[in-house]
């Protein structure tokens, strides 16, 4: 009883610390909960219509998409322009697709299975052209193929694995087919619909047709703008702010974006680097001429052009080494050449050239056995058989091959990194035997009897060793460019003193306007990321950090001057002030001319009155006549010069862009041709449709698209 009398005597403290520690514990899943909320946000590249995309979806997107251009290409790997467009595609693709996901479902669209199927059996998308499975005779994409495909690999998925991995990369290309081709229907149904909603009809199409087709011959008297100093204008604040109201919508902006000043160093060999290459090249041109073989100097040299010792076009070099060719004789060292279109030291040996097909048709039957004597000697029966008569493809077919007949063209092989002796030797034999030649090539574990059957196309090929090697700075230049630019960024922690004291030290302050987070590179130079991520993270008038970038050769530092949030740029906007006056003073400038011309009705008087007359024909309503005296296209002016009847005077003087205009209408005819309706309405449904691809623009400004790609990419 004592112990419940202290505990109901102490009731109230008690009760405010239990409070407290539910309070501290729910603080804390709060504290949990918002952090948690925090990491997803930065693993967010983007958001369109709410939905959003993390960086590992997005990240298999990019993967997927790399997969189908190297497949396409042919290509290893993509460098890193092929992979921001990559990147900006995949991008583009999941913004738009949501988009017309978006509509098409408020609309019931959707594509069927047996639209799928349709498109198939006819076979001529041309997404499906790209495909494995196309049939050679028809040109058209084979269903029949397609579906053999995908049975062996889900038979091949369950009986042979190894097998089914072979099979992975083509079915991975065609999930990626069938996905985009899907994509594509949908977004072809929703265009399709919108189509059907504009219309034309003959009464439209005759005036379309005579806009397009009336020509006018006029006699115009010019009075251009800049026949006014513009310190004979007064433009007070208050034109300037009625003509920003008139023009705002022309300044409205979408996404935020960034203005930065900077400082960039480009790091530059130095006397001192370029002494110690010549040098070095020295030295690789004397051992090049004397080499028996110059593929060991080449390799050692790390020269940017790789050496295979086989006979290859022209255009398998670069195009400064291709150009000296002709003019070397074989056997030729050159001395050392700097080629200022790549900025690289040069040394070429020819070591032959002669004419070769550039193409060779050729089969082959491959020879092995228990032993590479077994190969010899059955290689050496089937060589003596085929000189006595024998057929070839028989033969073959009884060494479980086909013998079939196969182009081989210089193209194919002189783009390899390098090339083995037995290789060299087997591509110099097709390149030198005769038609209807065979030849026994003995190889360390078998032999391959060859048979040429044509030549094609005779070409200058060339066996040249070149060494290429751009002209770099050193270790030491870069060190010393990188702790004078520390330094002047260490003393400058403001804006103002890098300003003031940029040129001072040597360097130059520059300007970028409107960054946004969809650029790849800052100030278009490579190796930015982190200037960027900085960027949109700063305050204005911060300065960044010295950021070592490029392509290991720039040191880099910004400033934020302004930042330019979405929604309409104000007049104080040095950009938009200057638009906004230019407008003011073509305003008052025309109010000027046009009181100047008060009365005139005649091309005489309007001659005196400082007019440029000349005679201007062909004048359309539907296009804009460019005024050779101001030299400006003049909309306004086509269409006053189309309402003014043959042999007046127009009206009243046309305010154009660069000038106020009056004339005299001397002919109007109509070209030859002969008014379609049908083809007329079709042609004006067609530029209707033009103006209707706008929606994905309108479109894409209400989709509220949010764009995180440079923290990550």
């Amino acid at each position: 009883m004592a112990v419940l009398g202290k505990i109901r005597s102490r009731g109230a403290l008690l009760m405010g610390i239990i409070g407290l520690g539910i309070f501290a514990f729910i603080a804390e899943e709060a504290v949990r909960s918002c952090e948690s909320t925090r990491n997803n946000a930065r693993q967010q590249v983007g958001e369109v219509l709410g939905e959003k995309i993390d960086v590992n979806d997005f990240q298999k997107l990019v993967d997927e998409y790399s997969e189908v251009i190297k497949m396409q290409q042919g290509a290893e790997a993509l460098n890193d322009e092929q992979l921001n467009q990559v990147k900006d595609m995949v991008w583009n693709t999941f913004v738009q697709t949501k988009i017309v996901e978006n509509e098409a479902e408020k609309l019931g669209l959707r594509v069927t299975d047996t639209e799928m199927q349709n498109v198939l059996k006819d076979g001529t998308n041309p997404m499906l052209l790209q495909t494995p499975f196309v049939n050679q005779q028809t040109g058209r994409f084979d269903a029949s193929a397609l579906q053999k495909f995908l049975a062996e690999y889900n038979t091949q998925k369950s009986a042979n694995p190894q097998m089914a991995r072979q099979y992975e990369s083509i079915y991975k290309y065609w999930t990626f087919i069938e996905k985009t081709l899907r994509q594509q229907l949908l977004a072809q149904k929703y265009q399709s619909l919108l189509a059907h909603c504009i219309l034309s009809n003959p009464v439209e199409a005759k005036m379309a047709f005579n806009e397009e087709n009336q020509e006018n011959q006029v006699e115009l008297a010019a009075f251009p703008y800049s026949s006014i100093q513009d310190d004979k204008v007064q433009v007070t604040e208050s034109d300037l702010k009625s003509k920003y109201d008139e023009l705002k919508p022309r300044f409205q902006q979408y996404v935020e974006s960034r203005d930065i000043k900077y400082v960039d160093v480009q790091v530059t060999p130095s006397q001192a680097d370029k002494a110690a290459l010549q040098k070095e090249f020295a030295g690789y041109a004397k051992e090049l001429s004397a080499a028996d073989d110059p593929a060991n100097i080449v390799r050692k040299s790390s020269s940017l052009v790789n050496y295979t010792g086989v006979p290859v076009a022209k255009s398998a070099f670069p195009s400064d080494i291709a150009a000296k060719l002709d003019s070397m004789s074989v056997g030729q060292t050159t001395g050392v050449i700097n080629s200022r279109m790549d900025n690289t030291l040069n040394v070429i040996r020819l070591i032959s050239k002669q004419q070769l097909p550039d193409s060779v048709q050729y089969r082959q039957i491959q020879v092995g056995g228990a032993t590479a004597a077994a190969a010899h000697k059955s290689a050496d029966s089937i060589y003596a058989a085929l000189n006595a008569g024998a057929d070839f493809e028989a033969i073959a077919k009884k060494y479980g091959q086909t013998g079939q007949k196969t182009w081989i063209t210089t193209q194919q092989y002189q783009g390899a990194p390098s090339m083995d002796n037995d290789t060299k030797n087997y591509i110099n034999s097709l390149n030198t035997m005769s038609v209807n030649e065979t030849k026994n090539i003995i190889l360390p574990q078998g032999n391959i009897i060859v048979q040429v059957l044509d030549r094609k196309g005779l070409i200058e090929k060339y066996v040249a060793a070149v060494i290429k090697k751009s002209i770099v700075f050193s270790n030491d230049t870069y060190r010393m460019a990188y702790n004078k630019f520390s330094s002047f960024v260490s003393a400058n922690q403001t804006a103002d003193d890098i300003f003031k004291n940029a040129a001072k030290n040597g360097y130059k302050v520059q300007e970028a306007k409107d960054v946004t987070t969809s650029q790849h590179y800052l100030a278009n130079i490579h190796g930015t990321r982190d200037a960027l991520k900085w960027l949109f993270e700063a305050k204005e008038g911060e300065v960044s950090q010295m950021y070592p970038c490029g392509d290991n050769d720039h040191l880099l530092v910004a400033v934020l001057t302004k930042i330019n949030h979405a929604g309409y740029r104000s007049l104080d906007d040095p950009q938009v002030k200057e638009i906004i006056k230019a407008e003011v003073l073509k305003d008052k400038k025309a109010e000027m001319l046009m009181a100047k011309l008060e009365g005139v009705n005649n091309l005489n008087a309007a001659k005196a009155k400082g007019g440029k007359v000349s005679n201007v024909s062909q004048i359309t309503f539907a296009a804009p006549v460019f005024v050779t005296t101001t030299g400006a296209s003049e909309p306004a002016l086509s269409g006053a010069v189309y309402a003014t009847a043959k042999g007046k005077f127009s009206s009243k003087p046309v305010k154009g862009n660069a000038g106020v205009y009056v004339f005299r209408i001397e002919n109007k005819t109509m070209r030859p041709g002969k008014f379609d309706a049908r083809a007329m309405e079709q042609k004006l449904r067609q530029k209707s449709m033009q103006y209707a691809a706008n929606f994905m623009n309108e479109l894409y400004i209400k989709a509220d698209v949010v764009d995180n790609r440079y923290l990550f990419f």
